[in-house]
């Protein structure tokens, strides 16, 4: 039995022979640094949970369907621990066409974690975090079905796979940038060809396709559109990158160089597995390339970095305070078409924006891969949803954890609520000016006050519950809750690895030990605004509004304290507030 140790990259599954597979794509370790690999595991079946009115009838009833296996488990679900039946289906395909018929059973109260897609099963049973070193013991089939990928490993898993402890190693990454012209501005995707497409790799690339001639090294001059497309997927099977850069390149590189190709009759085989660029709905479009992470870096300047501009130039000017060439849009027709200095700056303009979109995938990517890495979900998804929907990953998984049921997603929404406390600005210029300013506020309330929603209550007094102010609200002081149990665990997290911080010397680790508390800051952070999301399983509104409520008042308790060291509040939000000396009381 052969056993194989590989960054996990990506993850899905295909039906092989009527059974489901999952397949696990990576960057193979401890060999030929430009390996990957393809595991595939047939083990795994897919499953549900059913809350029956009565064990034995609805056991009966099951056993009409063509299930695997009905067997009882228990859960804690919130308030209550409970028995349930776990079904296990024998193709993930019977889920779909069982659900309702098992819903609608009159011994069936409910059915829980319906809604869980087979691959993130997979993910959370296993204990598997993509990013992460997982380690698979089985054998190597036959990889000449993949004759053109000889830098593939397709493995059958005959065991467990086992997560293993170790730091990120270097991946390959390859950036790439396309240029076409039109003589109004903007190319039209119908009209216009691709005129050249730039390259650079943290591995040493640099190089740009061009239809036209240059003087420059770097230039590779090919034929005609066609075959300059065909070079581009020789490219990216050559240097088998684990991660493929671009900006905006879902919308608009990836999208228009499958147009061109379709045109053209150019097959788009880029993954590792033979398979061809698609566009898959994440929830918005997205191009998709198997057993390689496609990141479009454009979608996360724009989540992180607060600009008044998000092009290529100015981001890179303001990450490395550099400028780049830059050719306006309705010069880059003319320098095409120009045989001399403008098409050669043309030329070094489009491999700067390679490089540019390389270094700030170097400078932007790290936060996302720690966060792929605690939340336990592809990367490509991390850099595609929402933090919220990244919250709602870690507490399922962590939900599985402890044995814990997931409740299903309400679907409700009963009313706002009251934000933080604000206090507008004395008008003026003022000066010695303090500012304080609560530490992961919301977070620590909900760790602090035990708010979750197995612990709402409505009897109990001051000595068994927290009462939260204005509502007065109760929550059970023991046992901790699910969420202040998850959130507490983040909170500890990030104040270790940022003391970690403190007394590191190493620059690099000091980097890396950032990005990793500035992930745990992300998730923390979006917790509180989850209680009052109506697609949020633990959605409870008492939370959310018990939460601000205590914010409000240890905000302007702590104003009102302040006076009493010679501070006037002149402006607070949510969260903190300036204050300026005015020097000590008398007593």
């Amino acid at each position: 039995m052969d056993t194989k140790k590989f960054v996990l990259l990506d993850i899905d599954y295909i039906t092989k022979n009527k059974v489901a597979v999952i397949r696990l794509f990576g960057k193979l370790l401890d060999e030929d640094n430009d390996s990957s690999i393809i595991a595939l595991d047939k083990s795994f079946k897919h499953y549900i949970y059913v809350l029956p009115n009565d064990f034995n009838d609805c056991i009966e009833e099951l056993s009409k369907f063509e299930l695997l296996k009905v067997e009882k488990v228990h859960k804690n679900d919130l308030k209550e621990s409970k028995d349930f039946l776990k079904i296990t289906f024998n193709h993930l395909r019977d889920l779909n066409k069982l659900k309702k018929k098992i819903l609608t059973l009159q011994t069936v109260d409910d059915i829980r974690e319906h809604d869980i897609t087979f691959y993130r099963r997979y993910l959370i049973d296993k204990g598997l975090f993509p990013m992460s070193t997982i380690e698979v013991k089985g054998h190597c089939t036959n990889s000449r079905q993949f004759p053109q990928y000889n830098k593939t490993c397709i493995f059958e898993i005959e065991n467990q796979p086992k997560q293993l402890e170790s730091s990120l190693p270097k991946l390959n990454i390859l950036s790439f940038d396309i240029l076409a012209c039109n003589p109004k501005g903007m190319p039209v995707v119908h009209e216009d060809s691709i005129s050249m497409i730039s390259f650079s790799s943290n591995q040493g690339l640099r190089k740009v396709l061009s239809t036209k001639s240059s003087s420059m090294d770097f230039v590779e001059v090919v034929s005609d559109e066609s075959e300059l497309l065909k070079r581009f997927v020789q490219i990216i099977k050559s240097e088998n990158p684990d991660i493929i850069t671009g900006y905006n390149s879902d919308k608009f590189d990836f999208p228009y160089i499958k147009e061109r190709a379709d045109r053209l009759g150019i097959s788009l085989k880029l993954g590792v597995d033979g398979s061809k660029l698609k566009f898959i709905t994440v929830p918005k479009k997205a191009a998709l390339i198997k057993g390689r992470i496609h990141i479009d870096l454009y979608r996360i300047v724009r989540k992180h970095l607060q600009l008044n501009s998000h092009t290529l130039q100015s981001v890179y000017q303001k990450l490395y305070g550099e400028d780049k060439i830059d050719i306006p849009m309705d010069q880059i027709y003319t320098c095409w078409n120009d045989d001399g200095e403008k098409r050669e700056k043309l030329f070094r303009y489009s491999l700067e924006d390679a490089i540019a979109i390389r270094k700030i995938g170097e400078r932007m990517l790290p936060i996302s891969i720690e966060l792929a890495r605690i939340v336990g979900q592809p990367l490509f998804e991390i850099v595609r949803r929402g933090t919220g929907t990244q919250v709602k990953w870690y507490l399922i998984r962590k939900s599985y954890e402890l044995g814990h049921i997931l409740p299903n997603e309400p679907g409700i929404f009963e009313r706002s609520v009251v934000g933080g406390y604000v206090e507008e600005p004395v008008p003026g210029l003022h000066e010695n000016i303090v500012y304080f300013d609560f530490r992961s506020l919301y977070p620590s309330i909900i760790v602090a006050k035990n708010i979750s929603p197995e612990t709402l209550c409505k009897d109990g007094d001051e000595e068994t519950c927290h009462i939260a102010p204005e509502f007065g609200y109760k929550f059970k002081k023991e046992p901790i809750g699910f969420i202040p149990a998850a959130t507490s665990q983040i909170l500890n997290d990030r104040i270790r690895i940022k003391s970690m911080m403190k007394e590191s010397t190493d620059p690099v680790e000091k980097q890396m030990l950032d990005f990793r508390q500035e992930a745990r800051k992300t998730l923390i952070s979006t917790i509180y605004g989850l209680y009052n999301h109506p697609k949020y399983r633990w959605y409870c509104i008492e939370a959310s509004e018990a939460i601000t409520a205590w914010g409000r008042e240890f905000l302007k308790r702590t104003m009102e304290e302040s006076k009493e060291y010679g501070l006037k509040p002149i402006y607070a939000d949510t969260d903190g507030f300036y204050a300026t000396y005015i020097g000590a009381l008398e007593d």
